[in-house]
């Protein structure tokens, strides 16, 4: 009866000191990009965190549980995802716009699929022209096959000066662009490469490097590796490799390679965490997080990408032995799957 009473009215959200009005259901990014804003985002749904911002003032409701793609220091910091929140009071926040003009549109076409293990694919992409881009950033991939179906996915390899880029893409139950490009055929096919996105690449310094992957998680490392190889970085490496199975290794060769070029030391470690406990592999067993300590160096830097499990594990374990948070430095695998799953 007295539900006119009640009915929520607009409010206004100050953007870097902008005002915009953002109507009632109607989360800060949707608000921000009718409003004409270039704002940062990519997956619209909570998965990827390319359109974090702070909150200065004000409430806000958030759609999904944040914490599983945000740090704690973050949420500490109060950082917020614009796609998951909808302003319940005046609010005021913080985004750096720089990174989003940065990002462009090119396109290509995909010219090889390799296979890496029995479920991660190589996907290698001729641009039209090139792209410029951190060693680390990821991009938006689309493909002529799946008209308005686009994923997220980190650059294998540094700039080439021939514009080819490379993508790992791992198969996602039920995964309709993963599936493509680990079970059908997609070369020849146009491709639209939407980036750069991201802000995981290495910070100028002299300290000790530690990397710690886990799964398709290791192309961005690789491609930080290969860039810092080509200039001359002779910085202490430790990367460690996490998998479940022998057969989820790949790319040890390459690794090994690169090991052997490096000019400063450099330890590569693979551990399994579901090795048969009569299969032949002789190498590390366990979770690669508790290996950290075998091989972390006093006032390492730490690069860390795969699962969110995994990444705050280890997140709380540098901090237990001494890492500052800014010496810190995390990419977050998730799916579209994962982000749904903790909207439901």
């Amino acid at each position: 009866m007295f539900a006119f009473l009640t009915k929520k009215k607009p409010v206004t959200a100050h953007i870097n000191a902008q005002p915009i009005i953002v109507q009632p259901k109607e989360t800060l990014l949707q608000a921000a990009l009718r409003e004409g804003i270039n704002f940062p985002h990519s997956c619209r749904v909570g998965g990827c965190a390319s359109c974090k911002c702070k909150l200065v003032n004000g409430k806000v409701k958030e759609l999904t549980e944040t914490g599983y793609i945000l740090s704690d220091d973050e949420l500490d910091q109060g950082y917020i995802l614009a796609c998951q929140s909808v302003p319940q009071t005046d609010v005021s926040i913080e985004v750096d716009l720089a990174a989003q003009q940065a990002r462009r549109r090119v396109t290509g076409r995909v010219v090889s699929q390799d296979k890496l293990t029995h479920d991660i694919t190589r996907l290698r992409v001729q641009l039209d022209e090139a792209l410029a881009y951190k060693a680390g950033q990821f991009a938006d991939i689309s493909i002529e096959s799946l008209s308005g179906v686009s994923r997220s996915y980190s650059f294998a390899t540094p700039v080439q000066p021939d514009s080819q880029v490379s993508f790992f893409v791992r198969r996602v139950p039920g995964g309709v662009f993963s599936s493509a490009i680990n079970d059908g055929n997609v070369v020849g096919q146009s491709v639209s490469v939407d980036g750069p996105v991201g802000d995981f690449w290495l910070r100028p310094s002299d300290a000790p490097i530690l990397l710690v992957a886990g799964g398709s998680g290791l192309a961005p490392v690789l491609a930080l590796l290969k860039e810092a190889l080509a200039h001359d970085v002779s910085r202490p490496v430790a990367l460690l490799f996490g998998a479940r199975e022998e057969r989820d290794l790949y790319a040890l060769d390459e690794i090994q390679e690169m090991a052997r070029q490096w000019r400063g030391p450099f330890k590569f470690m693979p551990v399994l965490s579901a090795a048969a406990a009569d299969a032949t592999w002789q190498g590390e067993r366990g979770l690669v997080i508790d290996k950290i300590p075998m091989v972390m160096a006093a006032g390492t830097h730490a690069y860390l990408c795969g699962p969110p499990p995994m990444i705050d594990s280890a997140v709380a374990l540098l901090k237990l032995h001494g890492i500052p948070a800014e010496h810190i430095h995390a990419d977050r695998f998730t799916t579209l799957q994962d982000a749904v799953a903790v909207a439901a």
